[in-house]
């Protein structure tokens, strides 16, 4: 159990801001089903849907941008958790780039990659494991969408989300899996640990001269897209 409770150089959950934050909320001291549904909600709600710099960014630097994607996310949501003491690990896979179709536009789709890096959270509960996928879109986001693509189809693929049931995803957790993207899974990498392992084996498949302009252009444009349709446009 030891290695799902550890701390890395990305689940650096020691660093003085997270123990900060977890203290402030007062997580340590509740019960174990309230701890898991309060550290799962932070990270889905008050750490907006965005795109960091990259994918292998520590949880403190999560925490500090405000925002993050599945990857992102789910570094600081294993993080948070370890620090409350629930055992985690990340499950790898890549998706369909059309799934970001929309929070991607124009010439930045047409040059992102076609399959992209993207893992989820499983957390153990009662001796079970549960997927805790849905933390990537705020409810503010999704709900925003939900509005924008009110009368499209049930399990609509594009924005950050491809569901089951787009209209009513399971985003809540109650002992249940929670999903928002998991329609758009093309390849399974399989059971990590930690996110270091994970990054170290898998990258983006993109070429660091895209990868400059990802960092210093594309993402910019991705965000301004997003926050967009957050606030109602």
């Amino acid at each position: 159990m030891k290695k799902y409770l550890e701390s890395t150089p990305l689940l650096d959950f020691d660093h003085s801001e997270i123990q900060a934050l977890v203290d402030a909320r007062g997580w340590k001291q509740l019960s174990e089903q309230e701890k898991v549904s309060q550290v799962y909600n932070f990270v889905r709600d008050e750490i907006q849907f965005g795109y960091n710099t990259q994918d292998d960014i520590s949880a403190s630097q999560v925490l500090k941008d405000g925002f993050g994607q599945c990857n992102t996310k789910a570094t600081l949501l294993m993080a948070l958790m370890r620090a409350v003491g629930i055992p985690n690990r990340i499950h790898g896979f890549t998706i369909n780039k059309a799934l970001q179709k929309g929070a991607i536009t124009g010439i930045w789709y047409s040059i992102a990659p076609k399959n992209i890096l993207h893992s989820w959270v499983e957390i153990l509960v009662n001796d079970t494991w549960y997927f805790l996928e849905g933390v990537i879109l705020d409810k503010n986001y999704l709900t925003a969408l939900q509005k924008k693509f009110a009368d499209s189809e049930s399990n609509l693929c594009g924005f950050g989300a491809y569901t089951e049931d787009f209209k009513k995803p399971v985003v809540d957790w109650d002992y249940n899996h929670t999903f928002i993207q998991e329609k758009g899974i093309n390849q399974d990498f399989g059971l990590f640990n930690n996110p270091d392992d994970f990054y170290a084996k898998h990258q983006q498949d993109i070429s660091p001269m895209k990868n400059w302009v990802f960092r210093n252009y594309m993402r910019h444009t991705m965000n301004r897209n997003v926050d967009k349709i957050r606030n109602g446009g």
